[in-house]
């Protein structure tokens, strides 16, 4: 079963009912709830999404709504190494970037989704968005 990393602005697009990119996301933590596909986040993505939630819904509904995701993405460990990599790579401007990709790098996962292509142009992992994942299918 392939591997997917799902950058942040993903998961927010999926819980925040963001358009356009609603469906594309919807389509793909469908696959996943469906067991066809694996997708991880990093452990920031959850506290970042949080932050995102709350100023939208309160703390009991943010919860409740991020204790469904977790049934259905593996959650990734944020550990010194990835943040000694993120901190001392170059590719990377954006501390949180860099972040996302050492969780995923380091997890080995088979690609990394995100809406930002450009941000991670120095990519050694494939990266896609959500809808040029689902057009491979």
């Amino acid at each position: 079963m392939k591997k997917l990393f799902v950058d942040t602005n993903i998961v927010i697009d999926l819980l925040s009912r963001r358009e356009p990119f609603y469906e594309e996301a919807t389509v793909l933590f469908s696959l996943a709830d469906k067991k066809q596909i694996e997708l991880s986040v990093s452990a920031l993505t959850i506290a970042n999404t949080s932050y995102v939630l709350l100023k939208q819904i309160n703390s009991a509904k943010t919860k409740s709504i991020l204790r469904k995701l977790r049934m259905i993405v593996k959650v990734l460990a944020l550990d010194d190494k990835i943040i000694g990599l993120a901190l001392n790579d170059e590719k990377f401007p954006d501390f949180e970037d860099g972040l996302q990709y050492f969780t995923a790098l380091e997890n080995a996962q088979d690609l990394f989704l995100t809406r930002n292509l450009r941000d991670f142009k120095n990519s050694r992992l494939p990266i896609m968005t959500a809808k040029q994942f689902i057009e491979t299918i």
